[in-house]
């Protein structure tokens, strides 16, 4: 990615991929060829400037910091609230967009990373579809959100450990409408010359794209896939979530077991629980229905407020815990596993649906 800084456009390093790493150093004549590994190794370990890196003469470093931008996008507002950090990044183009940085019980850490500046999904319970779609990240962008969220992690030193445990794209825009980009991005992610991400510990969650399901069960990559499935009746589903329409569930299903056939683990269904509208045992059942014949494991999420939320004229609430005990008993009543997320992120607005 290109940056601003004092007038003037320079490329910034930090996001990049070891190839892409290596074409634009390529073309510094002052630059070993050599160089790209070990600049992109120490970013790996936890550098977040040129100058913390040892093996690169100060000479290089001069030059590196001259001629380069070590990130192109920058922190413009970070909050701190219980388990949670969020921070607001304000890239090269004037666009914001905002990344979460959750710590559980036991001092793991997750970071919770977005995809799109706003989302054209336009999800009525969420508050990323109601901010305007601007556009798609790059994959730089991307693998920024995470090198920040780790600087603001606790690090002491630079080593090579794994200071964040999981990576969740959850946050705003759907990732699935920006493929190509979130592939690089993820790539990066798993690079075992790099930071060395597995799989496994990637998380990508979707509204349901069809055509993008398709495309990961047949190319890859296998990261762990959760879909946002607040009700499998079709008519109430279109209306919660318009970008539905035009994916319907058949196709969902038949991807996610295209993708579990070719080695895709355990799909997530993450529930968003809306009191009185989706909560009934006819929700349940549907969502039961859906689940049969996949490896999957139902997470409920009670509704996490947004001010003046409305759906076909009401108000939204957050579901009752008896709605929530009674939707829970259904569903294991009818074979399926469930979890309910916890409350994490909502004293920063960094919640699942509070982002934007």
């Amino acid at each position: 990615m290109q940056s601003e800084l004092n007038g003037c456009t320079r490329a910034a390093i930090a996001g990049l991929g070891l190839s892409e790493l290596e074409k634009l150093l390529q073309e510094h004549s002052d630059i070993e060829p050599f160089r790209a590994k070990q600049i992109y190794g120490w970013i790996a370990k936890g550098a977040s400037c040129f100058r913390e890196m040892k093996n690169i003469p100060k000479a290089l470093q001069n030059i590196l910091t001259k001629d380069f931008n070590f990130f192109s996008c920058d922190v413009q507002t970070a909050n701190t609230g219980g388990n949670a950090q969020k921070i607001v990044l304000k890239l090269n183009d004037g666009c914001k967009i905002e990344s979460v940085l959750l710590e559980d019980g036991k001092n793991r850490m997750t970071a919770c990373l977005s995809t799109q500046a706003g989302c054209p999904a336009g999800c009525v319970f969420c508050k990323t579809g109601s901010v305007k779609f601007a556009r798609n990240l790059d994959y730089t962008e991307i693998v920024e959100q995470y090198l920040h969220l780790r600087q603001r992690a606790g690090k002491s030193e630079i080593n090579t450990k794994h200071i964040i445990d999981n990576i969740v794209v959850m946050g705003m825009g759907e990732p699935l409408l920006n493929l190509c980009n979130l592939r690089k991005a993820v790539s990066v992610f798993n690079d075992p010359k790099g930071l060395n991400f597995s799989l496994r510990r990637i998380t990508v969650s979707t509204c349901g794209i069809a055509e993008g399901l398709f495309d990961i069960a047949r190319n890859g990559p296998f990261f762990r896939l959760a879909l946002s499935l607040p009700t499998a009746d079709e008519s109430l589903r279109n209306k919660l979530m318009p970008v539905t329409i035009k994916n319907p569930l058949s196709k969902i299903k038949e991807a996610l077991a295209m993708y579990q056939q070719k080695g895709g683990g355990r799909v997530t269904l993450e529930v968003v629980l809306l009191g009185g509208v989706n909560t009934h045992g006819k929700d349940a059942l549907s969502i039961a229905k859906f689940a049969e014949g996949l490896n999957a494991v139902v997470n409920l999420i009670p509704w996490n407020p947004i001010d003046d939320f409305k759906f076909e004229g009401k108000l939204l609430t957050r579901p009752e815990k008896k709605e929530i005990e009674n939707f829970t008993a259904m569903l294991e009543k009818n074979s399926v596993k469930v979890t309910t997320r916890l409350h994490k992120g909502r004293s920063v607005m960094g919640a699942c649906g509070q982002l934007g």
